[in-house]
């Protein structure tokens, strides 16, 4: 479950783990005040200690925590004080997120400039600052984003091409049923999903009058599955395959042919039937699976609605 380190508690963490929960995933971000501010966090290094220590008292098997590159005033010094105390912590799992700067989208980012963020080449070396510090002291890059100590199961199943991503992130089990609950959580069904009501007030609204908490949905077509089905491939093993005409579609081929100038660069290699990320193009791995993004290319925008891909 996802945790904020400003609400969770002893009780909270011993009523769920009697529920069967046994993995937590906190919302670090970072460790710098000035940083925090800026994005309207404010837990501190002792509330992440704290909470990590009694979820492994109680018995949790793993806890992950949420990290942020990017993000306003965020300096190199600044980040390598945060990672620094992150090691002395040593969760199993570690998210390295880059940060997703939409002022146009979320207001409360407008609370500061876009000349408050690293610059991209300086994002940039932020993260290879985060890459080198985690493998330096056991920790393992799997997928995209993720780091793990290699006793952790995503370690295992990413050596046994078992590895599975859904709306919650990198997971071990693989099945097409996930339930989402609490505010905003997307539930997925394979075939569809839909995403609950993003306000507090909204979901126990619904709730309250006996209705699913919905916000909206999306019913999957086959295009659209034989496309996830590459996507989760490459996010997961950095390949995928082809051979079979239920692997095909003209969406994924078009996606192919967005691919010639990463293949020109070397960054990834395409053979009759199969596609597989080199480890010069593991950094470009997102920037692969939006080839194949078909509603993304169909409808794209006239203004901006995402961030920069690093």
């Amino acid at each position: 479950f996802e945790a904020h380190p400003n609400s969770t508690t002893f009780t909270h963490l011993k009523i769920l783990y009697g529920l069967g929960f046994r993995r937590i995933s906190l919302g670090v971000q970072d460790f710098n005040p000035k940083v925090l501010a800026a994005i309207n966090r404010t837990q501190n290094f002792n509330q992440v200690e704290n909470i990590t220590r009694l979820a492994k008292e109680i018995g949790y098997s793993s806890v992950n925590y949420d990290l942020i590159y990017g993000l306003p005033f965020q300096t190199r010094k600044g980040i390598i004080s945060t990672l620094k105390k992150v090691i002395t912590l040593r969760p199993d799992r570690i998210a390295f997120y880059s940060y997703a700067y939409v002022p146009w989208i979320k207001p409360a980012q407008r609370g500061f400039s876009e000349s408050d963020l690293p610059v991209e080449q300086g994002k940039q070396a932020l993260y290879e600052i985060g890459n080198e510090k985690f493998t330096d002291v056991g920790y393992e890059e799997i997928g995209m984003d993720h780091f793990v100590l290699r006793k952790d199961a995503l370690y295992r199943a990413s050596h046994s091409k078992k590895l599975h991503r859904n709306f919650m992130g990198y997971t071990d089990s693989h099945t097409k049923l996930l339930i989402g609950l609490g505010a905003s959580a997307i539930s997925d069904a394979w075939y569809g999903f839909v995403q609950n009501g993003k306000t507090i007030e909204e979901y126990y609204k619904k709730i309250q009058e006996g209705k699913p908490p919905f916000f909206r949905g999306h019913i999957l077509s086959s295009e659209d599955i034989i496309l996830r089905k590459h996507i989760l491939n490459i996010m997961c093993n950095m390949e995928t395959s082809w051979a079979l005409p239920e692997e095909q579609c003209d969406a994924f081929y078009e996606g192919l042919n967005r691919l010639k100038e990463m293949e020109d660069d070397n960054l990834i290699t395409i053979t009759p039937y199969h596609l597989k990320i080199k480890k010069e193009g593991k950094l470009f791995m997102r920037n692969v699976c939006m080839a194949f993004d078909a509603r993304l290319w169909r409808h794209q925008p006239q203004t901006q609605l995402f961030s920069a891909v690093i």
